[in-house]
């Protein structure tokens, strides 16, 4: 049945915006009421093509003080959360098992049939959902205003419950006003960027309100489907889906992570684990109450009317030592981490204890209940709540190892050629003696490098998930990693990743890992499994979206061949970003785009700032984000997509080669390009706004090539004009196409990594308009660059045409009414901020270079944030 918004979401739009205005109305006054409600109708009707309606905005912006313009910009930016939460609550009222019930759909359908029991069973131990979580690109809500608008929800559900009476009702919807109110009187922009240890307990803040409880929702219905369909049960030491997180771990580029930074994370996120489970303890030890037990259970805990408490009330003290220790531990008092629960035997022991006795006295459904919830909660999340990766530039390491050389007499380690890298990395690994002396003094970013590998050293490996390597473009690159690991006294082979992430690195990747995994003393250190990262993010600014694609398609279907030449179990690491132009794609489209074997070592994903809250930001939604990725990875794995064509390699092999010429030639070839990029988007503004921990570019100067992949998308969104994603791509598909229509038309029929690219650009499409962007050349770019800007608007819509014609579509989003009408609902929220901004630009760009006005400052950061939140993606 395709999908239709019912009439509930458009009016639940609608009641949250009389809300919102009856607040502005009680602090500003019925004028202010009627000038927001004019502005947004004129939006409405501008978004719909009437240019008259557009002139009428930019004149009555033109007209508002500074300080009227803030207002105007708060109440849009907040109007679109408003529509966020609304979508986002009725996105969690479809049914999360859908995809479960689809992927055993499949099953039973008569391909599925050729799939016996057996490969399931297969599949499903091999089925290891890694999502990863990340800071950036850019959380632009305030944790605060988070907060109230996860209540909100919360109370938007309730509202729609069946059941609910009058009195409950306007109970409701007294607190909807009071949170809307709270929310409108609350200053949205931070005053100063988040620390990397802010980022985090965000990111624990996400596990504790959601995750903690839709993980085994999510475990339990897929269990119960399991029996149903298949008569299989799901082991409780199964750990299908884990977390890990980048937020306090990944120093690269940002000078504020330190070894410091790294060690109070870990320790933090611990202290969230102890207390999420003494919560979770002290219920059981409450519900526990029964007799009955095991033979097992009595003689631990000898007798006694309550044998269930007795073994877990102490449990329970423990770990509120536990947390109320690493508080004290970090507020510099003293402790004796010996009462502190140190690993997740020490959980699990006793709740397997309580689980079998309850089984075995006759009662199953208690075994399966909260304890069962708790026992799946320790295998998820564990101790220390989730995995901490450790991410590092590759240049960092040389700089280590050529002032030691240099240190040492041994000359500059930097200027060696790559046998010689390896040949004194690997002698260095097998030597028994120290390398680096006692009495060094490393300068201060080399001894940074060599503190970050000790603070590894001193925590427990289960703490810890793998250690990235940016830019790596050699084998050296991951050796002189585990020699820093092994100096510092990492007792434990961790996992070290590189990541490939320019055009260069991606197709040179298979060449680096043969040469690595030919080398003996390697392939025994990594034990048979091998993590490499595949980057989306750098390599499509570098090369444009379609070669970008095809590069990190084949480098993983190379790298899938070389781990079964050596016997190696690979797990692939992708470092998506949640838009088009970092490699973002619908959880499902992106899973069966992959090569096949590529999903063999499990699944690892970054989910990135925003959509972190889309995906997993309430507990139904985040349920219903597991059901897909673990349906979709398994229909992958039994259903695997096909191996390519010989004509499909050809021609895309055409296609991407062409892409990257035409993205290049304007990005990078054309003399007008990085002018134009400077005036006609806030790109420059941007720089004021804290976002995240992060600066804006790799380094303090530089042009297009330093600055990050985040901000280079996120400006081009803020003008509708979305280049990244699309530039150049049909232009290539199309004059392919005209050369052989029928392979390319097999290709869209018949192979997913194809037409997932084309579904991608119908989405890029529909959040694109030529019209804001001309609206922003004319009122900001001289006139000399504007012709440039008109070249790019002509390639945008003739791009448009290019993909109607090619999939045979009357509209853009003809396949996908619900993405069509979620922007729709929007847009005359999001039309007034545009022009808005464009005022903003112009009187900013107008002071003096050293003016500051803070009301203009401020309203052009709301309007950043808001129309990123309209576009419901920043970076």
């Amino acid at each position: 049945m395709p999908y239709q918004f019912d009439g509930e979401l458009k009016d639940t739009v609608r009641y949250l915006g009389r809300t919102l205005g009856e607040t502005i109305k009680n602090e500003l006054g019925d004028a202010w009421l009627e000038r927001i409600e004019t502005i947004r109708k004129t939006g409405r009707q501008s978004f719909q093509g009437d240019a008259d309606s557009s002139k009428a905005l930019q004149s009555l912006f033109s007209e508002l003080e500074d300080n009227e313009l803030l207002t105007v910009g708060r109440a849009f930016a907040q109007f679109l959360n408003l529509g966020n939460i609304a979508e986002q609550e009725y996105n969690s009222n479809l049914n999360a098992e859908s995809a479960l019930d689809s992927l055993f759909s499949h099953l039973s359908s008569e391909k599925g049939q050729s799939v016996d029991k057996k490969s399931v069973e297969t599949a499903l131990k091999k089925l290891d959902i890694d999502l990863v979580l990340t800071a950036h690109p850019t959380e632009v809500t305030r944790r605060t205003l988070i907060h109230k608008h996860s209540q909100l929800a919360a109370c938007l559900q309730d509202l729609h419950t069946d059941t609910l009476d009058d009195t409950g009702r306007e109970r409701l919807q007294n607190r909807i006003a009071d949170l809307i109110s709270q929310a409108w009187h609350t200053e949205e922009i931070r005053s100063e960027r988040p620390t990397p240890v802010d980022e985090a307990r965000w990111g624990f803040s996400v596990i504790e309100n959601s995750l903690w409880e839709a993980v085994p929702d999510f475990l339990r219905d897929f269990d119960s489907k399991l029996q149903q369909h298949l008569d299989i049960n799901l082991p409780i030491d199964a750990a299908p889906v884990h977390f890990s997180s980048w937020m306090g771990g990944d120093r690269d580029g940002n000078p504020f992570v330190t070894a410091k930074v790294t060690q109070t994370v870990l320790l933090s996120a611990r202290r969230r684990a102890a207390k999420l489970f003494a919560r979770d303890l002290d219920q059981l030890q409450v519900e526990l109450s029964m007799r009955d037990c095991s033979q097992a259970l009595r003689q631990v805990v000898g007798e006694t009317n309550e044998p269930y408490r007795a073994l877990l009330r102490p449990l329970f003290k423990r770990m509120e030592q536990t947390r109320d220790g690493i508080t004290d531990y970090l507020n510099g008092k003293p402790v004796n981490q010996a009462d502190w629960v140190a690993s997740n035997s020490e959980l699990l022991e006793p709740l397997n204890l309580c689980y079998s006795s309850l089984i075995e006295c006759g009662m199953p459904i208690t075994a399966k209940g909260l304890l069962l919830d708790t026992i799946r909660r320790v295998h998820c999340f564990g101790i220390h709540l989730l995995r901490l990766d450790v991410r590092q530039d590759s240049q960092r390491h040389t700089d280590v190892f050529s002032e030691l050389t240099r240190y040492l007499g041994l000359g500059d380690y930097s200027q060696w050629s790559e046998d010689d890298k390896q040949a004194f990395l690997l002698r260095e690994l097998s030597s028994k003696r120290p390398l680096f002396p006692s009495q060094w003094n490393a300068s201060e970013d080399v001894q940074e490098v060599l503190d970050t590998c000790r603070v590894i050293a001193q925590n427990s490996k289960d703490g810890f998930g793998i250690y990235i390597i940016s830019m790596a473009s050699q084998a050296s690159d991951v050796l002189a990693v585990q020699l820093l690991l092994n100096e510092m006294g990492v007792d434990w082979p961790m996992p070290v990743a590189p990541l490939f992430e320019t055009l260069d690195d991606l197709n040179n990747s298979p060449v680096v890992m043969d040469k690595l995994l030919s080398i003996d003393w390697y392939r025994g250190y990594i034990n048979g499994r091998q993590y490499i990262m595949i980057g989306y993010s750098d390599s499509a600014k570098d090369a444009g979206a379609l070669a970008a694609g095809w590069a990190q398609y084949e480098s993983q279907e190379a790298l899938v061949t070389l781990s079964e030449k050596f016997g190696i179990e690979l797990t692939l690491f992708h470092g998506r970003g949640g838009t088009i132009g970092r490699g973002g794609l619908p959880a499902h489209a992106a899973i069966h785009s992959q090569p096949p074997g590529s999903l063999d070592g499990g699944f690892r994903v970054t989910e990135q700032g925003e959509t972190i809250r889309y995906k997993f930001g309430m507990p139904r939604l985040a349920k219903r984000s597991l059901s897909i990725y673990a349906s979709a990875i398994i229909e992958a794995m039994l259903f695997p997509p096909p191996v390519p064509k010989d004509t499909w390699r050809t021609a895309i092999t055409e296609m991407a080669a062409n892409g990257r010429d035409n993205y290049r030639a304007i990005v990078r070839g054309h003399e007008d390009f990085v002018p134009y990029f400077r005036v006609a988007t806030p790109e420059q503004e941007l720089g004021k706004l804290p976002l995240g921990s992060r600066p804006a570019k790799r380094k303090p100067t530089g042009g297009i090539e330093s600055l990050r992949a985040i901000p280079w998308i996120f400006a081009w969104a803020q003008t509708r004009l979305v280049l990244p994603a699309w530039l150049g791509v049909m232009k290539a598909i199309q004059t392919k196409q005209k050369d052989d229509n029928e392979v390319v038309a097999d290709m869209i029929a018949n192979w997913p990594f194809f037409s997932s690219r084309l579904s991608m650009l119908d989405m890029v499409f529909h959040k694109a308009d030529a019209r804001i962007s001309e609206a922003y050349d004319h009122n900001l770019v001289p006139e000399s660059l504007q012709h440039f800007g008109q070249q790019l608007r002509d390639e945008l819509t003739f791009s448009v045409q290019a993909l109607l014609d090619i999939t045979g579509q009357e509209s853009i989003m003809q396949s996908d009414p619900q993405g069509s009408e979620s922007m729709n609902i929007r847009a005359s929220y999001l039309q007034p901020l545009h022009y808005l901004q464009i005022e903003l630009l112009k009187r900013i760009r107008e002071q003096d270079d050293d003016a500051y006005n803070s009301e203009l400052e401020r309203a052009m950061m709301v309007t950043i944030t808001g129309i990123a939140i309209g576009m419901r993606n920043t970076g």
